[in-house]
């Protein structure tokens, strides 16, 4: 699943035509607009294709100036960034149990000036 959002420009003269097109129809989510002309939208698809294809539809309505993905998260991309920090980290088994004892961690310096 993808999810992304869109910032949509229109000229502020046809901003409720454009946001009545975009909410009746089910390919994108509307959010909210200001009085500039910019709409927030929200797009969901099964792969980057299926996203790509329904921000080129949006980019086709009638008096979009433009739109353009401002934000993008896939849980695939999640999944396999997880998967890879597992493999490559040799973390204590005993960091992962839910019944660790804090009293068991062994601390012997400081973070002062690390940063």
């Amino acid at each position: 699943m993808n999810l992304s959002s869109i910032i949509v420009q229109v000229s502020p003269k046809y901003l409720d035509d454009v946001i009545k097109s975009i909410t009746e129809s089910d390919l994108w989510e509307y959010h909210l607009h200001d009085d500039k002309g910019r709409i927030i939208v929200t797009i969901e698809g099964e792969n980057a294709e299926e996203e790509v294809s329904k921000l080129q539809e949006l980019q086709a309505l009638k008096h979009v100036v433009s739109a353009e993905m401002a934000f993008a998260y896939s849980a695939d991309e999640l999944e396999k960034a997880r998967e890879k920090l597992d493999d490559n980290q040799k973390l204590p088994k005993w960091l992962n149990n839910p019944n660790a004892n804090l009293s068991d961690i062994k601390y012997g310096g400081d973070l002062k000036g690390k940063y």
